[in-house]
């Protein structure tokens, strides 16, 4: 094997050939424990039908969604590292919605799967009332920060004035479509728990093609509009965000969708039931809190190694996000069907769902973890990068195609067995101990000790993830994770 080392770029830190050899290992051992040596499923013709009518029109919609954020990045690069650090750094904030915004519309969504399992609709409209009342109430306060103190919220990430200064001039004009993403995203939890995916990906494809050619315009300043540099990126996506909401309930309703009611009808839950949903979608919320408080201390120590660390950080995430839209597409589809299949009573066959979408995740994750190996050096050259900008891109590349396929079980897993089986507490627990006692602390030490550079930072965070696959392959054989939510005896929706 060549060693890395002999490239002309690289650092005197290596990764060393036992780290692959031991990789390799654990790989082969996974495949082996969850596979059973069964691989008869991919005969299974039905099967894959009803997985990829689920899966592809969600990684496709991923897929553009990457492209044209990478896209963005790319423009804004040819502003400088200071433009991308600003723009990465003020998109931590809407990182830290989303998520939240994530945990709360899927884990009320654990139910609305379930009710269609049991093909009751009645429940499911409610659920998406209870969906919008918590998710606009979250983005109302995310809106406030954004409008009134992007400054503090910034400076939470870096010290550095001219990052903050471009920063909060973006986040004082996308924070006013926070709670229109909010209602948006409550009502694609929902669409996709039904299996309503194509209404989803025509409003947000529409949605980010607009976002793009208007942001484009207005950030060079083409065709006869204001050359507005982030500004005119941060209105683009504001533009684009509004028109999304807007397609989806002109697509809702003129479809005649099972959620084309009266929106009045999705308040008139009771308390009992409002509770119990709360109950079950607590955990998630407080999951995706914690996990993007993580991620965005990640961030923020990723900052203070230096602007350029923060911007090189933000490149790898947007081929991070284009390496993963696969893996979002079969995890968001394993969620469904293991939802519909406990609603219907199925729960043995929901946790073979599970093992078949994890043996499919993994090989994928290691091709395209090779494929983005190869790339490292062309994606490079797309940004205005320094030369220390350039080497810390490229080795972060490395690390993330190198790490991808635990990733991608850990997802699978976790979306797609224990969120979608309820088994949200469990969850909870498991995200917050390996990532506050294990990656965080993993971060610190990296940065702030041992003053390691930012891949070798970024490096030492995926223990993370090594942590979790071993807990959360632990709870996924003992089938503890799969809970019945809708059929129980005695409790009314």
């Amino acid at each position: 094997m060549q060693r890395l080392s002999r490239h002309k770029n690289s650092p005197k830190y290596l990764i060393h050939p036992k780290v692959t050899v031991a990789l390799q290992v654990t790989v082969t051992s996974l495949l082996i424990q969850y596979s059973p040596m069964n691989l008869s499923f991919l005969k299974d013709r039905s099967f894959l039908r009803e997985l990829l009518v689920i899966a592809v029109p969600i990684s496709f919609q991923q897929l553009l969604s990457a492209s044209l954020n990478m896209i963005d990045v790319i423009m804004v690069g040819q502003l400088g590292e200071t433009s991308i650090a600003a723009l990465g750094l003020s998109n931590q904030v809407f990182f830290v919605l989303i998520l939240i915004l994530f945990g709360t519309t899927s884990g009320m969504a654990i139910f609305t799967a379930q009710y269609w399992g049991k093909q009751e609709l009645e429940p499911i409209r409610k659920v998406l009332g209870m969906s919008l009342i918590v998710s606009v109430s979250i983005a109302f306060i995310f809106t406030l920060v954004a409008l009134l103190i992007p400054e503090t919220a910034l400076g939470f990430y870096t010290k550095d004035a001219e990052v903050i200064a471009i920063g909060s001039s973006y986040l004082r004009i996308v924070g006013f479509t926070y709670i229109p993403i909010a209602i948006a995203t409550a009502y694609i939890a929902v669409l996709r728990s039904i299996q309503l995916i194509r209404l989803t990906v025509v409003a947000t494809i529409v949605a980010l093609v607009f976002k793009t050619i208007l942001g484009y315009g207005l950030i060079f300043g083409i065709a006869g509009l204001p050359a507005l540099g982030v500004r005119g990126a941060a209105i683009g996506t504001a533009a684009g965000w509004t028109l999304e909401l807007i397609l989806l309930l002109v697509l809702i309703y003129t479809q005649k969708t099972p959620l084309a009611a009266n929106p009045l009808t999705f308040f008139s839950f009771d308390k009992p039931f409002f509770l119990r949903v709360l109950k079950t979608a607590s955990p998630a919320v407080a999951n995706e809190l914690f996990w993007s408080l993580g991620i965005t201390t990640y961030n923020a120590i990723y900052a203070h190694i230096g602007t350029e660390a923060i911007a090189a950080i933000n490149v790898n995430a947007t081929i991070e996000e284009l390496g993963f839209v696969v893996f979002i597409g079969l995890g968001n589809a394993c969620s469904v069907l293991v939802g519909n299949r406990i609603g219907a009573g199925q729960k043995e066959e929901s946790y073979e769902i599970v093992r078949r979408v994890v043996i499919l995740g993994v090989a994928f994750a290691v091709g395209v973890g090779f494929i983005i190996f190869l790339l490292r050096d062309a994606v490079v050259g797309l940004y205005e990068l320094s030369p220390s900008g350039e080497t810390n891109v490229r080795w972060l590349l490395l690390v993330m195609a190198c790490t991808l396929w635990i990733r991608m079980f850990n997802f699978t897993v976790f979306i797609g067995a224990l969120r979608a089986g309820g088994d949200t507490r469990f969850a909870l627990l498991m995200e917050f101990a390996s990532m506050w006692l294990v990656g965080v602390p993993a971060a610190y030490v990296g940065a702030f000790v041992f003053h390691l550079p930012v891949y070798l930072v970024y490096l030492m965070v995926m223990l993370e993830e090594l942590t979790k696959a071993f807990i959360s392959g632990w709870r996924f054989r003992s089938r503890k994770w799969i809970h019945d939510l809708v059929n129980v005896p005695g409790v009314a929706s």
